[in-house]
């Protein structure tokens, strides 16, 4: 909302309302498109932390497929058991997994933008 103040009656003519207006329809349309530049910079961030999430994961349950010979949803199973049993986040206990095998700290993956 939008309010003007005058010093006498009748203080604005009928340009100086349509004036602001037209400022007041210009500015309500800007925050309206910051407010989206915002709302989709907060959901490509998302999507990248869950590509990023699940990419560990996938390559926890190729490990754990490889070492114990067996399917990926009995690999993806043994996973989520952990998980559970543990009380950690699935996608931690996938970076343990990944951490033991390869002795790298940080799993990263790289998406194009």
């Amino acid at each position: 909302m939008l309010n003007l103040y005058s010093g006498r009656s009748n203080g604005f003519s009928g340009e100086d309302v349509a004036t602001v207006e037209s400022f007041a329809a210009q500015a309500a349309s800007s925050l309206r498109l910051i407010l989206r530049i915002s709302q989709l910079r907060e959901a490509r961030n998302d999507l990248t932390a869950a590509m990023q999430s699940r990419t560990v994961i996938d390559m926890a349950v190729g490990a754990i497929m490889a070492q114990n010979r067996c399917d990926r949803d009995t690999a993806f199973s043994i996973l989520t058991r952990a998980s559970s049993t543990r009380n950690i986040k699935l996608r931690d206990v996938a970076a343990t997994v990944i951490t033991s095998i390869s002795g790298e700290e940080r799993i990263t993956a790289y998406f194009d933008e």
